[in-house]
């Protein structure tokens, strides 16, 4: 049994958004940002549906984050995704100042903390927020694969 907010609880919460990105033909990834043991936002890629190439999961949850709480920082916040953030979403999580980012699988072709790039933690910025990896990294890893595979 999972317990209530817990990483594992979050992730699957997370899962959830990525499950609704795949069901609209996007690279399934999902995000979630919890303050406070919170959800305050979710979202999922929207790239082919926005024609945005911007509207990664990550990007919209941060938007939404900082809408709701009426902040500029993300201080106090964690966001859980589904797959490592790229070089532009985790240049995005450091200036929103969000204090950690808890990722499902890492991402060796694009991920930006610290499997192709570590954006997050380069010490020449200003901010660095707390990294934790795996938590649901195979179901979450799986998704994305599947995916992939499907459009092959």
């Amino acid at each position: 049994m999972i317990q209530i907010g817990s990483s594992e609880y979050f992730m699957r919460e997370a899962l959830r958004e990525a499950k609704k990105a795949a069901g609209a033909d996007e690279v399934p990834v999902g995000a979630v940002i919890v303050h406070g043991r919170e959800i305050i936002a979710r979202a999922h890629n929207q790239v082919e549906t926005l024609k945005d190439p911007t509207a990664h999961a990550e990007m919209i949850a941060i938007t939404q984050a900082t809408n709701f709480l009426q902040v500029k920082w993300l201080q106090d916040c964690v966001m859980y995704v589904t797959i490592e953030p790229c070089s532009m979403c985790a240049g995005a999580l450091v200036l929103s100042r969000i204090d950690k980012v808890v990722f499902g699988a890492r991402d060796p072709k694009t991920g930006a903390c610290g499997s192709l790039f570590d954006i997050v933690g380069d010490k020449r910025l200003n901010h660095r927020p707390e990294v934790e990896e795996g938590v649901l990294a195979e179901e979450c890893g799986a998704l994305v694969s599947a995916f992939f595979r499907k459009k092959r």
